[in-house]
């Protein structure tokens, strides 16, 4: 008799395969229109390959495998995601410029979508901490790609807006506390959508470097000042309990050390 999650095992597949697939045909197109050699191309639609495999290996370490109507709108994502990882790697590689119309016209919708997955699995009541997971890593990964374009313009500093959260995961590795789960901030999760969002402004060709600039340096003390509350959340949470509670690790919770809501 087949198993009962096979049709949805058989969807989530589908779904990572019409991801990979996507990624690789958006690297093509692109690299065909940045004029770089064969190596090249392969490097920059490899890159696009890497930021969406982190959506993929998120989601195929599911268990039971499943995938619903909002994960599709982060693995789309994810999709617009690697072509922003494609065209930087080409600018990197000289063959663009790295404040570029075609990256933002990528970034964009990749950062508004973050506002629709969420509500499409309200809506459809899908929403569980594997949807939450897979967003968040693909909301940190594309934080990272973002940051490096702005890095060769601006300067290595705002790289910082990309690797906290993954400084914060090695760190936690040192501090199980941290990965102690946090109740729900709304301050947090406005903090984490002006990044994208100030991020995508200064990538914009005609935005004047110094405004960029400023408007960088602003996002990364909000995003700062968002860190050290929830570490100071967390170290409090540490001396409350004492030694009543062993701290529990790996479990799936809204923890900086799981979930990149920033």
């Amino acid at each position: 008799m087949r198993h009962p999650t096979t049709p949805f095992r058989r969807q989530a597949m589908v779904d990572v395969l019409c991801t990979v697939v996507g990624s690789v045909g958006l690297g093509v197109t692109l690299v065909h229109f940045g004029k770089t050699s064969a190596w090249g191309s392969v490097a920059a639609i490899a890159s696009g390959l890497t930021l969406v495999s982190v959506a993929v290996v998120t989601m195929v370490r599911r268990n039971p495998l499943f995938s619903t109507l909002a994960d599709r709108v982060t693995l789309s994502r994810a999709v617009l995601g690697g072509g922003c990882a494609t065209i930087v790697m080409l600018a990197a590689l000289d063959t663009a410029p790295h404040r570029s119309w075609w990256l933002v016209l990528l970034a964009a919708p990749a950062v508004l979508l973050d506002a629709v997955d969420g509500r499409v699995a309200r809506h459809t009541g899908t929403a569980s901490a594997q949807g939450s997971r897979l967003d968040m890593e693909t909301d940190a990964a594309l934080l990272l790609v973002l940051t490096v374009p702005l890095a060769f313009t601006i300067g290595p500093w705002v790289l910082a807006i990309g690797l906290m959260r993954y400084a914060f995961v090695v760190l936690s590795w040192f501090r199980p506390a941290w990965r102690e789960p946090l109740d729900f901030s709304q301050f947090r999760r406005v903090v984490a959508a002006i990044q994208a969002v100030v991020l995508v402004v200064a990538l914009v060709p005609v935005v004047p470097l110094t405004g960029a600039c400023i408007i960088l340096a602003l996002s990364l003390a909000l995003l700062l000042t968002s860190f050290l509350r929830d570490i100071i959340t967390l170290e409090r949470g540490t001396s409350s309990r004492g030694d009543r509670e062993p701290t529990r690790v790996g479990r799936t919770c809204s923890s900086h050390a799981d979930l990149s809501d920033g």
